[in-house]
């Protein structure tokens, strides 16, 4: 099945809304577990979470890595306006910031960072290698690189299949933009050649479950 662009931004308040509400905690384990089983509990340092969103990850980061810094990033107001709130919320606020950005053009308060995190973001690119130009940009040589994302399917009706199997919303626009966002999806391979022609031979994608893959290492040069 060839890609379907989804897209970039999720700017719109019904799709806003929809995500916010939506129960992702399983999947948020499953990331914060993956990382840990790829760079263990020692982790310290300023952290870039690229495509923040509202902010759920930048705050189980912070709780669970006390030695961290996190600063993210998103391009949707609306993404960064439930994230403000959240941050502030939480009793690690003081270790998190959260700023508006559309990759690669990004202003930051660090030039590089010591991990780099990104969940459910690179579908959204048109351009991936944006994505991968932003990684080099702001990374420097030992920094950890972690990024989750969907796995495209081979059918649309395998797609469908997915969406039911796994949407925790009874909602037709979350159901919507879920399987959107399968069809957004890149193989393994297209992510190989991707990093091949982004020159991050440090990195390597694999599957992890039936309906994610997972690219992680470390920055070489």
């Amino acid at each position: 099945m060839r890609r379907r662009h989804e897209l970039e931004l999720m700017a719109d308040i019904r799709q806003v809304k929809a995500y916010v509400e939506g129960d992702f905690e399983k999947a948020r384990d499953f990331f914060m577990r993956q990382f840990q089983e790829s760079f263990g509990q020692d982790i310290c340092g300023y952290v870039l979470d690229l495509g923040c969103g509202p902010g759920n990850i930048a705050v189980r980061f912070a709780r669970t890595f006390l030695r961290c810094i996190v600063h993210g990033v998103d391009g949707s107001e609306a993404m960064l306006s439930y994230g403000k709130k959240n941050v502030a919320s939480s009793e690690v606020s003081d270790r998190i910031q959260l700023f508006k950005g559309i990759l690669p053009q990004l202003s930051l308060p660090t030039d590089e960072y010591d991990i780099i995190i990104s969940n459910s973001v690179l579908h959204h690119m048109r351009r991936p290698a944006a994505f991968w130009q932003t990684i080099k940009q702001y990374s420097q040589k030992g920094s950890r690189i972690f990024v989750m994302d969907l796995m495209r399917p081979k059918t649309t009706q395998e797609a469908r299949a997915l969406v039911a199997k796994y949407s925790t919303s009874d909602s037709d626009v979350f159901n919507q933009d879920f399987y959107n966002s399968f069809l957004a999806a890149f193989e393994v391979r297209e992510i190989h050649d991707q990093l091949k022609k982004a020159k991050l031979g440090g990195l390597s994608v694999r599957a992890v479950s039936d309906r994610h893959l997972c690219i992680t290492g470390t920055i070489s040069a």
